[in-house]
């Protein structure tokens, strides 16, 4: 497809801006955790990558209009409120250029946690969890209904419904795979 940009969106400590950046893309990873960046670079130093990163939310990108050709978001984008989400959505496709692709992760409504009585229910989609680590942090959840309006703008290429089940923990999150349209 000729594509040359990608944004790692939540990139963590960038093993998938790493990846990208050594198969010959241009790379900016944005995150908002400074450490996970400083990691990042200290990685992409060591192996003579150049990485751009910038320490952002994503509901307001540092970036300019139609950066970049491709966009990952694994189970990144997620961690935002109803009106986050729509911020987050739009933001995205500000920085996509015509014809740009998305691979984004969301949870699954299927997902035990959507309907855990533990967790705090703001509206249909967002549950406030409560982290590992002691934090509160919301969750938005999607069913393919939700997908769809979501993602209306785009041309879904691929939707998988996955279940993950990791150190005796069951998780659900749909990966989806669509294309910004004209």
């Amino acid at each position: 497809m000729g594509y040359r940009s990608v944004l790692d969106l939540g990139c963590g400590i960038g093993r998938h801006a790493l990846l990208f950046a050594q198969h010959g893309f241009a790379v900016t990873a944005v995150d908002l955790s400074s450490a996970g960046l400083r990691i990042l670079a200290g990685e992409a130093e060591k192996r003579s990558l150049a990485i751009e990163t910038a320490v952002a939310d994503v509901r307001k990108l540092p970036l300019g209009n139609g950066s970049f050709d491709a966009v990952l978001a694994f189970q990144s984008i997620y961690h935002v409120d109803s009106p986050g989400m729509a911020e987050a959505l739009a933001e995205l496709r500000r920085v996509l250029r015509e014809k740009a692709e998305v691979y984004i992760t969301f949870i699954s409504k299927a997902d035990a946690s959507y309907s855990d009585p533990g967790n705090k229910v703001v509206d249909e989609n967002v549950r406030i969890k409560k982290e590992e680590e002691g934090s509160d942090l919301p969750h938005f959840f999607v069913d393919r209904n939700d997908i769809r309006l979501l993602l209306e703008e785009y041309s879904i290429l691929s939707l998988r419904h996955i279940e993950e089940i990791s150190q005796g923990k069951t998780s659900w999150h749909y990966f989806v795979h669509c294309a910004r349209e004209g």
